[in-house]
């Protein structure tokens, strides 16, 4: 099985918008009101794109996953609650968004497959300081982020109704 993470291209948006659509359902089959007011829409996706920020997993040719390294300073992650971030020597972190695996490929632990090839890849562009954050009620994304070895710091809060958040943080050495 040949597996892979690379840029994402504009010939990948159509997969890509399935995947998160995808991602979305299951989200709303599970309760769980995050992804549910059109967030992310196909403008915030086409532009993951052009600022070469989007990656797709690859396993034996198809796309089986989706997901962002954010190198920009997040304005919600600058204002940490019920805790802090833990402290680094980094200039910049970078953060990880946007994860979503296809139903095709559900089940074969994929999403910490891409979880752990979007750490190397923010690795390999110099980030030492990673940050991610999801909602409280996805236990799922959750299990993905304590296996990759991120530790929880707090709550941030994201510019949109529901917007609360528990933010997590890897120290790489």
């Amino acid at each position: 099985m040949t597996t892979y993470l690379r840029k994402a291209t504009n010939a990948d948006f159509p997969a890509i918008k399935q995947i998160i659509n995808q991602a979305k359902q299951l989200l709303k089959a599970d309760g769980i009101d995050q992804w549910q007011d059109g967030y992310p829409d196909d403008g915030v996706l086409h532009e993951d794109i052009a600022q070469e920020i989007s990656y797709v997993l690859i396993i034996d040719e198809k796309i089986a996953g989706t997901g962002v390294i954010f190198e920009e300073k997040e304005p919600s992650y600058e204002n940490i609650k019920e805790g802090a971030w833990l402290k680094t020597d980094a200039p910049a972190y970078a953060s990880i968004h946007r994860i979503a695996i296809s139903p095709d490929f559900r089940g074969r632990h994929l999403s910490s497959t891409l979880m752990n090839h979007l750490i190397t890849a923010a690795s390999l562009k110099g980030h030492t300081d990673l940050r991610i954050d999801t909602h409280p009620e996805n236990p799922r994304m959750q299990r993905v982020i304590k296996q990759a070895g991120f530790d929880y710091c707090g709550v941030v809060s994201l510019d949109m109704p529901n917007g609360k958040r528990w933010a997590y943080q890897l120290i790489l050495h």
